[in-house]
């Protein structure tokens, strides 16, 4: 684990690597100007020869020369730079920054808000890495991150965005691994040694029968794999809100009967990022113990084809009551989410969200790196929207009208699984709807976002733990009332 730590002046300081900041047009920010200086006049005539010129994404290393740092890496933030833009340019320096012990910065004295908190957080975001299964594993040799002049106040920020990191460091690992790895059970077994303060509560097969959570039992029948539900319970003292978190946990889908092509199964291990979130959320809520209660629920099944599956036109009964009538067994996301959301609802939170990689039709809408919003509540939706903005999470609202609910009418139960071929995430989420009772409520769509096919700044190839930061942010915002 990477140690963050306060250094000394930049002029007194020493390590493999100093980084610091510079603006458009060569503008030198905290600390660059002094490194430029040391080094010598050569130091333009080499960013003109790599047209180095701060532009946002720039990063050139140089030599150390006679400093007390081996390199030198001047990182680009560009015209305007906020948090994100911040936590981006530490990302990038972390991918370059991999064969050295030690690496100094001053990144985090740019005069923003959160400036530490975001560069700790993208430094370790970006060093992440998934080699477990790699028989030659090269991990990276970064032991210290340190801040050069910080003070206690930098330092608590980047505690804090360490912890939130370490959230997303284990969202991403839970998707990330085979899904022969992860079945039901392992998942729960990792939900009991999430952290301290965080009361456990696992239903088996039994349970679920016993709970009345048909959507959830419906989609599990084909799997050999028998299915789970796990509650996590963070209950503070004095509370200042109570928040629920819901999360798709399909830990692999085949599609069931109405079975995904080979290609399309190719990244459905992936298909439990909601739940990764939630269990990445809770730790890093509990770790840093805001006064805020929560209830985590994540249904975890695998939707398998198996003998005993559910076929197009079953009905099925959730727990709230409602029927569902099946028409597509790939459309299997909803169904566990259903008796996920009708659980949180009894509990009468403040806030239900619920966070899925619920539609292809969210991402034709919205691409790969933003994620819906839908909510029946305009407050829930603006507190969420921000939340996502602070934490560097982009969400989109959308729409949810009176009259889209006839497309999922069925002829024979209260709705059906699927509705017209336009529309398809706000399809989903009207069934979602119906599940939420009367209390605010809030679903993110996150399809794209939760799994990138390639690499940038602190985002990895693979699992990316999008909607960790975002639910932690709410609950810190509700936590400041």
């Amino acid at each position: 684990m990477i140690e963050i730590v306060a250094g000394p002046h930049i002029a007194d300081g020493e390590g493999g690597l100093l980084a610091v900041p510079v603006f458009a047009d060569r503008t030198w920010g905290p600390g660059a100007e002094w490194a430029a200086g040391e080094l010598g006049e050569w130091v333009e005539g080499h960013f003109d020869s790599v047209d180095f010129t701060g532009k946002s994404g720039q990063v050139a290393v140089v030599p150390g020369g006679s400093l007390a740092y081996s390199q030198v890496a001047f990182v680009g933030l560009g015209d305007e730079v906020d948090s994100e833009g911040l936590r981006q340019a530490a990302g990038t320096l972390a991918k370059l920054a991999t064969m050295v012990e030690s690496v100094a910065t001053t990144l985090h004295q740019v005069d923003i808000d959160d400036a530490a908190e975001a560069v700790a957080s993208g430094f370790l975001l970006g060093q992440y890495r998934f080699d477990k299964y790699r028989s030659e594993p090269k991990p990276s040799a970064v032991e210290r991150f340190v801040l050069l002049d910080a003070g206690d106040v930098e330092l608590e920020a980047a505690r804090h965005g360490s912890i939130v990191a370490r959230g997303v460091t284990l969202a991403r690992d839970l998707v990330n691994e085979p899904p022969v790895s992860k079945p039901p059970v392992e998942m729960a077994r990792i939900a009991a040694d999430l952290a301290e303060g965080v009361r456990v509560e696992v239903f088996d097969e039994e349970r679920i029968a016993e709970e009345r959570l048909g959507g959830l039992m419906g989609v599990a029948a084909g799997a050999t794999n028998p299915a789970r539900l796990v509650q996590f319970w963070y209950e503070p003292e004095q509370p200042k809100a109570f928040l629920a978190l819901v999360g798709k946990g399909i830990v692999f889908d085949s599609g069931g009967l109405s079975l995904k092509t080979p290609a399309g199964m190719e990244t459905m291990k992936t298909d439990m990022s909601g739940a990764a979130a939630v269990y990445g959320a809770v730790q890093a809520i509990a770790e840093l113990g805001l006064p805020v209660s929560v209830l985590g629920i994540t249904p975890l099944t695998e939707n398998m084809p198996g003998g005993s599956a559910q076929r197009p036109g079953d009905v099925l009964t959730a727990r709230n009551g409602k029927t569902i009538e099946v028409l597509n067994t790939d459309a299997e996301g909803r169904l566990v989410l259903a008796d996920g959301l009708a659980l949180a609802a009894e509990q009468e939170p403040d806030l239900i969200i619920d966070v899925a990689t619920l539609t292809g039709a969210c991402m034709v809408a919205l691409g790969p790196k933003i994620g819906g919003l839908f909510s029946n509540d305009d407050e829930s939706a603006e507190l969420v929207l921000a939340a996502g903005k602070r934490a560097g999470e982009r969400l989109w609202r959308m729409p949810l009208p009176d009259d889209y609910r006839k497309h999922i009418d069925s002829d024979v139960a209260d709705m059906k699984n699927t509705g017209i071929r336009w529309g398809g995430a706000i399809n989903a989420a009207m069934l979602l709807k119906e599940f939420v009772a009367d209390r605010p409520w809030v679903h993110l769509d996150i399809a794209g976002p939760a799994r990138a096919s390639d690499a940038e700044h602190y985002v990895v190839k693979g699992g990316t733990g999008f909607g960790v930061r975002t639910l932690v942010a709410v609950a810190e915002a509700l936590a400041a009332g």
